[in-house]
């Protein structure tokens, strides 16, 4: 048997960025904790990855029977797979270590945290990862609070730009 190794240019391309992100996590969600977990997917639904076809707006993480999965993202249909596709918008199990899945649930069991997944990516290695952060819902004044504070600090940087010249 053969080992087929890649380029440096080869690995480099996988490194582009994220394949699918959650904008709207940021806008909605104050963000506590970061984790990253592994994604158990169809060959399908990594070649429809590759090809740029993800979405995770509207998704969540659950945990269940000591076990996380990923809820409500959608995969597009791989064009070239003809009658084997997969169903776009199934539950996909998440890949993370016991201790971590306890950790998360202890997490999740107090009043107002939310496992909301963040982007999908593809490590140096090729593996399709995911990251998913602990998270507490923002209320209205509270990004009312960030936009003005954001608003604030481009005023601030635009007034001294003419002194760093």
């Amino acid at each position: 048997m053969r080992m087929v190794t890649r380029s440096r240019k080869d690995r480099n391309k996988d490194k582009q960025g994220p394949v699918a992100a959650n904008k709207k996590a940021y806008r909605n969600f104050e963000l506590v904790e970061k984790f990253e977990a592994g994604l158990a997917l169809l060959g399908t639904e990594v070649k429809s990855l590759r090809a740029g076809g993800g979405d995770l707006n509207g998704s969540y993480a659950r945990i269940e029977s000591e076990q996380c999965w990923l809820v409500g993202a959608g995969i597009a249909p791989y064009e070239q797979a003809g009658s084997h596709q997969h169903e776009p918008t199934r539950k996909r199990k998440l890949l993370l270590h016991k201790m971590e899945i306890r950790r998360i649930r202890g997490k999740l069991e107090q009043r107002g945290f939310t496992l909301v997944p963040l982007r999908i990516y593809f490590n140096d290695r090729g593996l399709a990862k995911i990251e998913l952060a602990l998270a507490r819902g923002k209320r209205q004044y509270d990004k009312r609070q960030t936009i003005a504070a954001r608003d604030q600090k481009r005023d601030v940087d635009r007034s001294m730009k003419k002194y760093r010249r």
